[in-house]
């Protein structure tokens, strides 16, 4: 690798992975709320553990929470996922359920129902022109792998893979931070006992496997992205044993391990909200700390964060810069954030300054709780397919803050109509 080159990797997890599935049970319950009663309330945390799931927070809303009602929608989520298998320690149908749901703090709502923000803190959006849908290379990569890997999985195309997975993806840049090639992938996933092999006395997932998955999944998954990155050749970089230094050929560790047939909650637990650089940038943007899954809007830490992402996205297809980051912040039981900033990492364009870009997200974008529930349409049953694959750079109908619709509006304010993107 030249000197002047440098190295970035994200990671992303399936749809099975333990803190995916805690993160769409809870999204699942939001969704059920909101689809009841649009003013709902909610704060719900989920745990997985073998063949156990523990549903707690507060809530309040009209919709029905019996403990038959919350069991039917976290059967129906899991089950939905794919865990249906009662003899791999945790399936939808034998799993035991506990609910632990109670009213949303009365102090809390004070605030919130004048319009205020369910909670301080700080909030980042990011966007960059590495891919058609404005997101950083590696995490979105990483993201569609996981994707592919589940729809695969459902239609029987990787017929001996189980719901469980994590894929990383490593990009090499350029020094001007322009991709010059993808130069690693990891995959691990959850396979049954139909690929194992024994060597020693030890089960070892099989080479066969091994190709099956690179080119089946892997290479057909970048390809479909950016061919011009993906090197012609790839190394299988076996078990126990360090990569070679070959800077022309993809370098696929695949189940590095040697083996994966315990997964999903019963080979780890599983929590909502511990993911939250998978659900975002992937590392490349920062991160306020606050997870999205299981809360209304009303909580700042989900819908600031969504405002941020489409406000650093309609920045960047306006042409106004290759790459943009936003942090908004909130005092809980106020309307107005406290602090807005931006930066384009240099990357500005037509003479403009960050502070001008200050100025123009302050004319065009409401930044209260409230503007930005109703910009948005946040009040809607939308949010379990938010829960795995990544909140950002999908292409969803329900995604409206992947919406490019402020780009030339932007563009003309700024003085440049000519660098906006249609919109």
């Amino acid at each position: 690798m030249s000197g002047d080159c440098y190295l970035f990797t994200s990671e992303s997890v399936s749809v099975g992975h333990p803190d995916k599935v805690a993160d769409q049970i809870s999204d699942a319950i939001l969704d059920h709320c909101l689809r009841h009663d649009p003013k709902s309330r909610v704060a719900c945390e989920t745990l997985v553990t073998t063949n156990l799931v523990v549903v707690a927070g507060e809530i309040t809303t009209r919709a029905d929470l019996s403990t038959q009602t919350v069991e039917h929608v976290v059967r129906e989520t899991i089950r939905e996922i794919g865990y249906t298998d009662e003899g791999i320690g945790f399936s939808a149908d034998t799993c035991q359920i506990h609910s632990y749901l109670h009213s949303q703090s009365p102090h809390i709502a004070m605030g919130v129902d004048v319009g205020g923000a369910g909670d301080q803190g700080m909030m980042f959006g990011f966007a960059c022109e590495e891919t058609r849908t404005y997101m950083p290379l590696p995490i979105y990569l990483a993201h569609r792998l996981m994707e592919n890997h589940a729809a695969m999985r459902r239609s029987k195309a990787l017929p001996f893979v189980r719901p469980d997975a994590k894929s990383q993806v490593t990009v090499e840049y350029h020094a001007d931070g322009t991709p010059a090639r993808i130069r690693t992938v990891v995959l691990s996933t959850q396979h049954d006992d139909s690929v194992v092999e024994h060597r020693h006395g030890q089960a070892y997932f099989s080479d066969e496997a091994r190709r099956f998955l690179i080119e089946r999944l892997i290479l057909p998954t970048l390809r479909a992205e950016r061919e011009e990155l993906v090197p012609e050749r790839y190394i299988i970089v076996p078990p126990n044993t360090e990569a070679p230094q070959d800077e022309d050929a993809l370098l696929c560790f695949i189940n590095p391990t040697g083996c994966f047939l315990t997964g999903g909650p019963h080979g780890d637990c599983g929590l909502t909200g511990r993911k939250i650089i998978v659900d975002t940038y992937g590392g490349r943007g920062r991160h306020g700390g606050g997870a999205f899954s299981g809360k209304d809007p009303t909580k700042v830490d989900r819908s600031a964060a969504y405002m941020a992402r489409h406000i650093a996205k309609n920045i960047v297809a306006a042409g106004l810069a290759a790459q943009c980051e936003v942090q908004v912040s909130y005092a809980i039981g106020h309307r107005e954030p406290l602090s807005l900033w931006v930066t384009t990492f240099g990357t500005i364009r037509h003479g403009l300054t960050d502070d001008q870009l200050v100025g123009l997200i302050r004319e065009h974008f409401d930044l209260t709780p409230t503007g930005i529930i109703q910009a948005l349409h946040l009040l809607r049953p939308i949010y379990k397919n938010t829960a795995c694959h990544g909140h950002f750079g999908r292409e969803h109908p329900d995604f409206t803050w992947e919406r490019v619709d402020k780009a030339s509006r932007l563009a003309r304010a700024a003085g440049y109509p000519k660098a906006a993107c249609s919109g």
